[in-house]
Protein backbone atom coordinates (compact mmCIF):
# COMPACT_ATOMS: atom_id res chain seq x y z
CA UNK A 1 0.00 0.00 0.00
CA UNK A 2 1.63 3.15 -0.94
CA UNK A 3 -0.68 5.81 1.11
CA UNK A 4 -2.94 6.75 -2.03
CA UNK A 5 -6.16 8.55 -1.17
CA UNK A 6 -7.92 7.02 -3.65
CA UNK A 7 -6.88 3.38 -1.91
CA UNK A 8 -7.56 5.07 1.52
CA UNK A 9 -10.98 5.80 0.39
CA UNK A 10 -11.78 2.07 -1.46
CA UNK A 11 -10.10 0.97 1.63
CA UNK A 12 -13.14 2.33 3.99
CA UNK A 13 -15.62 1.54 1.36
CA UNK A 14 -15.10 -2.28 1.63
CA UNK A 15 -16.58 -4.54 3.87
CA UNK A 16 -14.06 -5.44 7.02
CA UNK A 17 -13.59 -9.06 6.46
CA UNK A 18 -11.94 -8.19 2.69
CA UNK A 19 -9.85 -5.31 4.25
CA UNK A 20 -8.71 -7.77 7.12
CA UNK A 21 -7.75 -10.52 4.48
CA UNK A 22 -6.27 -7.81 2.36
CA UNK A 23 -4.02 -6.48 5.05
CA UNK A 24 -3.15 -10.33 6.81
CA UNK A 25 -2.16 -11.19 2.66
CA UNK A 26 0.38 -7.22 2.15
CA UNK A 27 2.14 -8.71 5.72
CA UNK A 28 5.96 -10.76 4.87
CA UNK A 29 5.75 -14.44 4.63
CA UNK A 30 7.99 -14.62 7.56
CA UNK A 31 6.01 -12.03 9.38
CA UNK A 32 4.82 -13.18 13.18
CA UNK A 33 1.43 -13.53 14.88
CA UNK A 34 2.36 -10.32 17.10
CA UNK A 35 3.14 -8.93 13.56
CA UNK A 36 -0.13 -9.62 12.42
CA UNK A 37 -2.14 -8.61 15.09
CA UNK A 38 0.00 -5.19 15.65
CA UNK A 39 -1.19 -4.39 12.01
CA UNK A 40 -4.79 -5.44 12.36
CA UNK A 41 -4.76 -2.97 15.58
CA UNK A 42 -3.47 -0.50 13.85
CA UNK A 43 -6.42 -1.04 10.82
CA UNK A 44 -8.79 -0.85 13.33
CA UNK A 45 -7.63 3.07 15.10
CA UNK A 46 -7.52 3.61 11.87
CA UNK A 47 -10.89 2.70 11.40
CA UNK A 48 -12.27 4.56 14.93
CA UNK A 49 -10.31 7.84 13.81
CA UNK A 50 -12.42 8.02 10.83
CA UNK A 51 -15.36 7.29 12.61
CA UNK A 52 -14.43 10.38 14.88
CA UNK A 53 -13.69 12.65 12.45
CA UNK A 54 -17.41 11.43 10.26
CA UNK A 55 -19.10 12.36 14.01
CA UNK A 56 -17.70 15.34 13.85
CA UNK A 57 -14.88 14.69 16.52
CA UNK A 58 -12.09 15.89 15.44
CA UNK A 59 -9.42 18.56 16.29
CA UNK A 60 -9.09 21.67 13.73
CA UNK A 61 -5.50 21.58 12.74
CA UNK A 62 -4.80 25.05 13.98
CA UNK A 63 -5.36 23.56 17.78
CA UNK A 64 -3.34 20.42 17.01
CA UNK A 65 -0.53 23.17 16.09
CA UNK A 66 -1.08 25.20 18.87
CA UNK A 67 -0.82 22.44 21.25
CA UNK A 68 2.13 21.00 19.80
CA UNK A 69 4.17 24.14 19.77
CA UNK A 70 3.30 24.95 23.37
Amino acid sequence: MDGDVRESTDMVSRPMRDRIIDTLRDLPPNCSVEDAVERLVFLAKIEEGLARLDRGEGIPHDEVERLLLS
